[in-house]
């Protein structure tokens, strides 16, 4: 019976300690969604101007591919933080969004809405009083198609 016991617990430390040793690989393995992927460019307008912007994180890109598609309907405007320096795919805007700080949005507050030129024109602004945080969220914001890389 003791030997039966023995026989027993060695199985199950051997069977535990091959489960953690397995656990960090089937973690990497299950991190797919949000992982870099190549780079992706999307143009959105605010209703009068269009503003470009890349999305590294597949899901993200994902996430996006579905809003052109209408499979996502919900979750529809841009969301980022604004860099204070162009992108040669953006132009003729002076700034660009930082790529992995980029989201969709249903609602959002008024704090981080603004126009794509009214951002542009003010943009020493940006970070203060006008987009605390440099969170900018237009409202109006509605992505138009996704562009081959420039």
């Amino acid at each position: 019976m003791r030997r039966t016991i023995t026989k027993f617990a060695s199985i199950a430390a051997v069977s535990m300690f091959a489960l953690t040793l397995a656990q960090p690989a089937q973690a990497v393995q299950n991190t797919g969604a949000g992982t870099t992927a190549a780079s992706a460019y999307f143009e959105f307008t605010d209703g009068t101007d269009t503003f470009v912007f890349k999305l590294t994180d597949s899901a993200k890109i994902q996430q996006a591919r579905n809003i052109l598609s209408g499979v996502e309907t919900e979750t529809v405007g841009v969301m980022g933080k604004v860099v204070k320096t162009p992108a040669f795919y953006n132009t003729p805007w002076k700034y660009q969004l930082a790529p992995n700080s980029v989201s969709f949005f249903g609602m959002a507050v008024e704090v981080c809405d603004a126009g794509i030129s009214y951002v542009n024109n003010h943009l020493s602004e940006v970070g203060g009083a006008l987009l605390p945080g440099s969170t900018w969220c237009p409202w109006q914001s509605k992505l138009t198609r996704e562009i081959t890389a420039p």
